[in-house]
């Protein structure tokens, strides 16, 4: 398997490289020791460079003013956001555009795109449902009223992040299907929609939240929310698609925060000595940190699978078996793949570089605090690890390999 990146991918990471080198993970309180959020908002100065070095419109069109790359180049901007611990809503922003890209109308993403692209607005995706373990597309309910060319809709959606910063909020919402259709026990009948609704707007109320990070998050309640009919994608496969991206985004930060984690450590082991010699040189050390080396390859080999199924296969084919060779699962298990690797690996790495750091370990003053509460939100955010292992064993007796 040939991991090598494109030319293009490769001037996308050193230009994230660059942006992101001036950034300290330390520079924000520790969440165990602010009262509130850490910060009021995203890190608006580090949006701005990241606009003006064209990372926020890498997989836009040409003509709204981006490169035409592929989510592989997403993920490796997003990894090296997450070794500074960015706060700026990169993957959430970027996976709504490509959203509107591929389904919006064309008036949609001349409005859009080009501004998204540039930093002028900030789009936000609403994607944990009503509790953060029901799915997000059965939390809110939409409605078309013919007479006004809008769509009405109701519901919750929790813990959504940088609500209090977008424009917009792109919303799963449960439609009732265009025409009669059998469904089996337990499932439901309708299709989804995807909503852009604009913040603030009548009928929509904020509740602050706050994350394992300290970071602000909100929950978004809808009531009775007019949203014009141009703002509402209604595609087959959108929203199981803007999952999979975000979920591979979410592997590609854990990445990202595991490798600087992995080498913090390795930094303080080399230097910190006990009997006259440095940590890293006792084998239990080495062997430990060499486990973990091994954690980040493997989230490393199926990121890059993920990333690369959703490059290559079309829109349209999100979540399904279609267009893959026989015995082949459909682009969803690599995703989950890749989300059970990172969850499971970004703990790990975490754990064993608390071990390792002794007492700077449990030191909140210390930056290594701050990424253990980055990890474990990442790790649970779009279902733990459980969940897409449940997801996966679906996959597998729906499609035997063989």
């Amino acid at each position: 398997m040939d991991f090598t990146f494109s030319e293009e991918q490769r001037a996308a990471t050193e230009a994230a490289q660059g942006v992101f080198a001036g950034v300290a993970p330390d520079a924000v309180p520790s969440p165990a020791l602010t009262r509130g959020a850490v910060a009021d908002g995203c890190d608006r100065p580090l949006w701005q460079r990241l606009a003006a070095a064209d990372l926020l419109s890498l997989p836009l069109d040409e003509e709204y003013g981006g490169a035409g790359l592929d989510t592989i180049a997403l993920c490796l901007v997003l990894r090296e956001s997450a070794k500074v611990l960015a706060r700026v809503p990169l993957l959430e922003n970027t996976a709504a555009a490509m959203t509107v890209q591929t389904h919006g109308s064309p008036e949609l993403k001349t409005e859009l795109l080009a501004r998204a692209g540039r930093g002028e607005i900030v789009l936000t995706v609403a994607a944990h449902g009503r509790t953060g373990h029901d799915a997000a597309e059965l939390a809110v309910t939409a409605r078309r009223d013919e007479r006004g060319g809008t769509w009405i809709l109701d519901g919750v959606q929790t813990a959504v992040p940088w609500a209090y910063d977008a424009d917009f909020a792109l919303v799963p919402a449960r439609a009732e299907a265009r025409a009669p259709a059998r469904t089996e026990v337990g499932e439901t009948g309708g299709r989804t929609v995807l909503a852009l609704v604009p913040l603030p707007a009548d009928g929509v109320v904020l509740a602050e939240q706050l994350s394992t990070t300290g970071e602000r998050l909100a929950e978004l309640r809808l009531e009775s929310v007019r949203v014009d009919g141009r703002y509402v994608l209604d595609a087959a496969g959108a929203w199981e698609r803007l999952y999979e991206v975000l979920v591979t985004g979410t592997c590609a930060l854990a990445l990202g925060l595991g490798e600087a984690v992995l080498d913090m450590t390795s930094r303080y082991t080399s230097r910190r000595e006990q009997f006259g010699f440095p940590l890293a040189t006792f084998q239990a050390v080495a062997v430990q940190a060499a486990d973990r080396y091994v954690d980040l390859r493997a989230m490393a080999a199926t990121l890059w699978q993920a990333a690369w199924r959703l490059s290559t296969e079309a829109p349209g084919m999100a979540g399904t078996a279609s267009g893959t060779s026989r015995g082949a699962l459909p682009t969803a298990g690599d995703v989950a793949v890749a989300k059970i690797w990172a969850a499971e690996g970004v703990r790990r790495v975490v754990q064993t570089a608390q071990h390792l750091h002794g007492g700077f370990g449990a030191d909140v003053d210390y930056p290594l605090h701050r990424y253990h509460a980055w990890a474990k939100h990442l790790e649970l955010s779009l279902g733990p690890a459980s969940a897409h292992e449940e997801a996966l064993g679906d996959l597998l007796a729906a499609h035997p390999l063989g």
